[in-house]
């Protein structure tokens, strides 16, 4: 996606932006008009690690059960893990370090569950029930520079755009500060009404003057 004044569609069919675009999301179909919700992420990463985990270990354990059973001697590390279990004490250091391993381990994978994540991506107005359409936050950045360049006196601006709040700071070489502050405001105010997010942040304007060399 490029970065204009009003941005094109991000993943419509049709539209004039394609998934392959910098900053597009996918089209999610959707059967039923529901409230704009944020795009939570897949965490394929952790997902695969923990499964990898859980399906090692229990494999490994289920083969030395096996073994058993077969009249086998059990593994060294399990005969070992048994041992030390039964004779440690429960406030060994290497218990309570296995312990706060496995809580901190845990809460990050709850954490992981309930939050939604794709921080970097925000959620657009639905005009159709059954299209969903995201916006990236440098995208929205990138939109929100651009429309404020274009004011008169302004020299440089940086714009850094979250979930509830966008930022913008112009330098401006020229003209009194308070008018080109209003109308930067002015034109911001309209441009973050055209990127047609579901749920607009608002807008913080600080102009200064460049600073002197030397």
């Amino acid at each position: 996606m490029t970065a204009t004044p009003g941005p094109p569609p991000v993943g419509e069919t049709g539209g004039a932006g394609s998934p392959e675009a910098p900053g597009a999301v996918p089209v999610l179909a959707d059967a039923t008009a529901e409230p704009v919700r944020r795009f939570w992420a897949v965490r394929r990463i952790p997902a695969g690690l923990l499964a990898a985990v859980v399906l090692g270990g229990a494999g490994l354990l289920l083969y030395d059960v096996a073994a058993v059973r077969a009249d086998h001697p059990a593994m060294a590390w399990r005969r070992e893990l048994a041992d030390a279990l039964a004779t440690r004490p429960l406030d060994s250091t290497w218990v309570v370090v296995g312990a706060a391993v496995a809580v901190v381990l845990g809460v990050w994978l709850l954490v992981l569950a309930v939050t939604p994540g794709l921080r970097a991506v925000l959620p657009m107005r639905r005009e159709h029930a059954d299209v969903r359409a995201g916006l990236d936050r440098e995208v929205a950045a990138l939109t929100l520079r651009d429309r404020a360049m274009e004011v008169s006196g302004v020299q440089s601006v940086q714009a850094r755009v979250g979930r509830s709040k966008a930022v913008v700071r112009a330098v401006s070489h020229f003209r009194a500060l308070d008018e080109v502050r209003a109308d930067i405001e002015a034109v911001l105010a309209t441009g973050i009404d055209e990127l047609g997010l579901a749920h607009p942040p608002a807008l913080t304007v600080r102009v200064a003057r460049p600073r002197k060399k030397g």
